[in-house]
């Protein structure tokens, strides 16, 4: 942690160290009450902390992203011979109009208010399922038993991955964290990126080549049949965002579920209140995404010349917006660092905003409040064994623990 007389030393490592992911908290308090517009120009890079600066960059359309800025043609192509730099480019996740545009039509239809909500009698069926399954163990791994198997069996139905190849998406996960971190990854992290990013690349592409001869009533066959239209979808654009459609659906809604259950252990007058009325539940969501989300940033691009808090951004100069301590900022939210799950007037920056607003956030907060519901009407003695110092995943932009011991 670093003094608050020292704040001129804040570096790009300092900020996103690993020696903060256990509690980035007092370092998002400490960046906001003495840098709030932090400027890091041997990194050309700005940081913003506070809710409003945070909100009006995710919706100004100056910003935009560019995966390669201020690297030489050479050093480029460099980066575009690993296979998981090459399929994170081609997503709508870092695309700009028109592409982004383009992708996001394609598939924003599946994700609309309606079709997510009918989804939520299956969800509730799904978790009860899964408790049914470990009920009599009495002790466990919640996090393998619960919260990461039910939003990748939810994100597999939409997709429509059939239920005989399911069983290894359900015993793990194929994204690194550290692919979308903005500190640079190590030799072996790559490695193991760009091998899990082909195995995912292997596996779309001949379930697409299914579908092609085989149609069915789901999203993979949608963007299948879009891949014939003039311009709609390349073949590589159609396997890249299918696994960001797999690994978004359900990776940061395991770490919603995990933090909130935390959260909750840790404040036991909150688990009491929500315990004795689950009809909070809707609202405890909003306020866990505020209080520990599980995305912690996200990045935007000055494409052209703007003005974003108080300062004047060239163009080309990146900004990083730490949408956690903008979640905490005393200007929008009384007692931030409080966990009220009765709070009033809930707005988190979690899912980001503008164009890049996340697809699936109304899907996941339906998850999250759907399982947590039947976890604690099912299991009422439910208790986590660790949370006070459990063990957090090693990235920074998303935030979630590797296990959840607990007892029943």
């Amino acid at each position: 942690m670093v003094d608050t007389a020292q704040t001129s030393t804040f570096s790009l490592e300092t900020i996103f160290s690993p020696d903060i992911i256990a509690d980035p908290y007092p370092l998002y308090r400490q960046l906001r009450e003495t840098s709030p517009v932090l400027e890091l120009p041997d990194a050309n890079m700005v940081v913003l902390t506070r809710y409003q600066d945070v909100q009006t960059l995710l919706r100004d359309k100056r910003m935009g992203h560019d995966n390669f800025s201020g690297l030489s043609v050479e050093e480029r192509d460099a980066q575009l011979s690993n296979p998981a730099i090459a399929n994170l480019a081609r997503t709508m996740l870092l695309q700009n109009p028109p592409d982004h545009t383009r992708l996001r039509a394609l598939v924003v239809k599946a994700f609309d208010a309606r079709r997510v909500e009918a989804m939520r009698t299956r969800i509730r069926a799904i978790a009860n399922e899964l408790i049914d399954g470990f009920l009599k163990q009495g002790e466990g791994d919640l996090k393998a038993l619960f919260t990461h198997p039910l939003p990748v069996i939810v994100i597999c139905d939409m997709l429509g991955i059939p239920e005989a190849d399911r069983a290894e998406f359900v015993k793990g996960t194929r994204i690194s964290g550290r692919l979308i971190d903005p500190s640079p990854m190590t030799d072996d992290e790559l490695v193991d990126a760009n091998r899990s990013s082909l195995e995912s690349q292997a596996y779309f592409a001949d379930l697409c080549d299914r579908r092609r001869k085989d149609p069915e009533d789901d999203l993979i066959t949608a963007l299948v049949q879009s891949e014939t239209e003039d311009g709609k979808l390349s073949k590589d654009e159609l396997t890249s965002n299918i696994a960001l459609l797999f690994a978004a659906g359900h990776e940061t809604t395991v770490n919603l579920m995990g933090n909130a259950l935390i959260a909750l252990f840790r404040n036991p007058d909150q688990l009491q209140l929500l315990r004795n009325d689950l009809t909070l539940m809707p609202n405890a969501v909003e306020e866990f995404l505020r209080y520990d989300s599980s995305v912690q940033l996200t990045g935007r691009h000055a494409m052209e010349v703007a003005d974003i808090a108080g300062i004047e951004l060239p163009k080309g100069r990146n900004v990083i917006a730490l949408l956690a301590a903008a979640n905490r900022d005393p200007a929008a939210f009384e007692r931030p660092d409080q966990l009220d799950i009765a709070r009033e007037k809930l707005k988190p920056l979690s899912f980001g905003g503008g164009i890049h607003l996340c697809l699936g956030a109304q899907l996941a907060r339906i998850e999250a409040a759907e399982a947590l519901s039947a976890l604690f009407q099912r299991l009422p003695d439910l208790k986590l064994t660790d949370y006070e110092h459990p063990e957090w995943k090693q990235t920074i932009t998303l935030r979630g623990v590797t296990h959840l011991p607990a007892t029943w």
